[in-house]
């Protein structure tokens, strides 16, 4: 009876140790965190715009300056390239000859491209703000998973017309680039209020 009582306590022990054991070499299949490249902000220095354009304005020493490469492009648009982000500042300068129907087009472009980010946008804000130099910019701010975060118009009204917008070339989520888009939010604010016109 003592043999038979001690082979049961050993089975059931067994089979303790085995479920025991099958439990604890289950996988955890708990998702993990996709990891993002860590983003390397360059140091704020600064350098001057060319005198060939009709405009100046001051960028980063660690971008690129180029010449536009779309198909539409002018004489006077330019690309301020950050190749460590991916990241460029798209401007475009039109001359107002003193034409109001001219200015007023320009504004109707300006608008409508930034109208054109409704779709995806969660929310546009846009703010008038004087700048150091004197100038009057409207600034509009796209929240969402948008081609273009931050566009601007700068203009006296009646010779010069700049308009800039900031562009990622990555297919990462806005959310994860948000330390990139803030410093480029800050980089063009910069070159805003460090916009003047070549007479």
């Amino acid at each position: 009876m003592t043999f038979r009582s001690d082979w049961d306590n050993g089975r059931w022990a067994m089979v303790g140790f085995a479920c025991l054991l099958f439990f604890s070499c289950t996988p955890d299949f708990q998702p993990k965190p996709k990891g993002y490249n860590r983003l390397v902000l360059p140091e704020p220095v600064y350098v001057i715009s060319p005198d060939t354009l009709p405009y100046r304005f001051e960028y980063s020493a660690h971008a690129r300056l180029l010449k536009d490469t779309t198909t539409i492009r002018d004489r006077y648009w330019v690309e301020v390239y950050y190749p460590t982000l991916k990241a460029t500042i798209h401007i475009t300068y039109k001359a107002v000859k003193d034409k109001e129907e001219l200015l007023r087009a320009f504004y109707t472009d300006a608008f409508r491209l930034t109208a054109k980010h409704q779709i995806k946008a969660n929310a546009i804000d846009e703010t008038i703000v004087r700048t150091p130099t004197g100038k009057t910019a409207l600034i509009a701010e796209i929240e969402g998973e948008v081609p273009s975060q931050f566009q601007f118009t700068v203009t006296d009204s009646n010779r010069h017309f700049v308009r800039g917008a900031v562009y990622f070339f990555t297919e990462v989520k806005n959310d994860s680039l948000r330390p990139a888009i803030d410093f480029m939010k800050r980089e063009t604010m910069h070159l805003i209020n460090t916009l003047e016109w070549r007479n």
